[in-house]
């Protein structure tokens, strides 16, 4: 029984270590982001960390919908419901019982207490992220100058908006990952937030070579072995580099850095909204709507679930107008 406990012991511990090992990043800054956000709230209302039970965990969501970050201010619904799943996991993974029934039940008041906020006028969180849209890309390219900083630009934003990328997706790519093919592009991804799954995304060459992420991609490639040294060129390099002020590459980007990139861009062109980094997924899902292109070939080339409700939204922009019941009742 010992010798079974001891190797029972070991298995256990390898697969924590396992699970550990394929959480991912952007996923455990999350954990760890929210789990401040409680140790803040039960510092304030004097409770134990360790405290799940049905009162604290109701008295957590009208906090953080009345105060609870930082500055003083509520958080967004959506905000404080992803916080309020990720205390759950911590408290869960430090041995407290949290009952379902007690987490519906926190969750019932957060859904009254959002009601009340759009009663009284309250708007908060960004809502949805700008669209990329075909004239701003126009702007937006010409505007990124004939640098390597400035090819590098182009290349993330035309093929992440060909393969609907979010800011990760470009961030964690090697160039061996951007492979081209006798039939233009293939960009190899990893897609999904819980459930993960290797996509290759095929990306056509466009007829108009401003915009074409093929082209862009090439241009890019070209100028970093130019500019840069043989070591940023290599497969297993990052396919998109950091570029300091003096051109010198700083290393691969994060996808904190391609958002900032994104913003930057736009914002050098004069884009009348600024993007976000999830701005060339929704621009995707909106262009290849209003091109007539299948819901299904549009999940597929995105990594989106093919009933996906975020999918839905974004393909609304256009549908809540081409498709509209108000048309032509009379």
């Amino acid at each position: 029984m010992t010798r079974w406990a001891e190797r029972h012991g070991v298995a256990r511990r390898l697969a924590d270590a396992v699970a550990e090992a394929i959480v991912p990043e952007n996923t455990k800054d999350t954990y760890a982001k929210a789990w401040r956000t409680w140790q803040r709230f039960t510092a304030t209302q004097h409770l134990p960390v360790d405290e799940g039970g049905r009162g604290s965990l109701v008295a957590f969501v009208a906090w953080l919908l009345r105060e609870g970050r930082t500055d003083g201010a509520g958080y967004a619904p959506s905000s404080a419901s992803t916080i309020l799943a990720a205390v759950v996991v911590g408290l869960r993974e430090r041995g407290v019982h949290v009952a379902r029934d007690d987490q519906a039940e926190a969750r019932r008041a957060m859904d009254g207490l959002t009601v009340r906020l759009l009663q009284e006028g309250e708007r908060r969180g960004r809502g949805q992220a700008k669209a990329v849209a075909a004239g701003d890309l126009y702007t937006v390219v010409r505007a990124c100058p004939d640098t390597l900083a400035g090819h590098r630009d182009r290349a993330p934003i035309l093929t992440g908006l060909h393969y609907a990328s979010r800011a990760q997706d470009p961030a964690g790519l090697l160039a061996r990952d951007v492979a081209l093919h006798p039939r233009d592009l293939v960009v190899t991804i990893l897609t999904g937030k819980t459930k993960y799954a290797v996509c290759d995304a095929r990306i056509v060459r466009q007829r108009d070579a401003e915009v074409c992420p093929v082209r862009a991609w090439e241009n890019y490639r070209k100028r970093l072995a130019a500019d840069a040294a043989p070591e940023w060129s290599a497969p297993d390099a990052p396919a998109f580099v950091g570029i300091d002020q003096w051109g010198h590459v700083t290393g691969g980007m994060t996808p904190d850095s391609i958002t900032r990139a994104v913003k930057r861009v736009s914002a050098r062109a004069g884009v009348a909204v600024a993007w976000t980094g999830h701005s060339l997924r929704v621009g995707h899902a909106s262009m290849a709507r209003r091109k007539g292109r299948d819901a299904v070939a549009i999940a597929d080339q995105g990594g989106w679930a093919r009933h996906s409700r975020s999918l839905h939204g974004y393909m609304q922009i256009e549908d809540g107008w081409d498709d509209n019941s108000s048309a032509d009742l009379v």
